[in-house]
């Protein structure tokens, strides 16, 4: 018959009664679509280059007119960022809500709220391909 020998606990170990807690997760997009409902591109061919960034835009700022020729979507985490597109159409993100941006078509976004906008994107590239294009020669009103 074999004994189990029982060790005395260290001075940092505690004993818990509670069950382990469970990870909560929560689906924020599922989508093949923009947020403007226009279907996504296929993936490119060849190797992929994965891309995340952080970006930071204070109260009132605005972005340029651009493009994104690759796919991209990210999570706001901070404040609220309004995408407007060069048809007038609009879409208000808010904190903890997730946007599935638009591929080759012009937008730009900006900050009609009160406190720093705080964006993380995702960008579904390759090595050497621009995450964004800009258009300077269309005028912020």
């Amino acid at each position: 018959m074999n004994k189990i020998k029982k060790r005395p606990l260290a001075a940092t170990q505690t004993v818990s009664d509670d069950p382990p807690q469970k990870v909560k997760s929560i689906e924020l997009v599922r989508t093949s679509q923009s947020w403007d409902g226009v279907e996504l591109p296929d993936y490119l061919q060849g190797r992929p280059e994965l891309v995340a960034v952080k970006y930071e835009f204070a109260p009132g700022q605005k972005l340029g007119w651009h493009h994104h020729p690759v796919m991209n979507y990210g999570i706001l985490v901070q404040g609220e960022l309004t995408i407007i597109g060069l048809d007038g159409k609009e879409k208000t993100v808010r904190e903890g809500e997730a946007v599935v941006e638009m591929v080759n078509t012009i937008h730009h976004g900006e900050n009609r709220g009160t406190k720093p906008v705080i964006l993380y994107m995702f960008y579904l590239s390759q090595k050497d391909r621009p995450l964004s294009v800009q258009h300077p020669e269309i005028p912020l009103e």
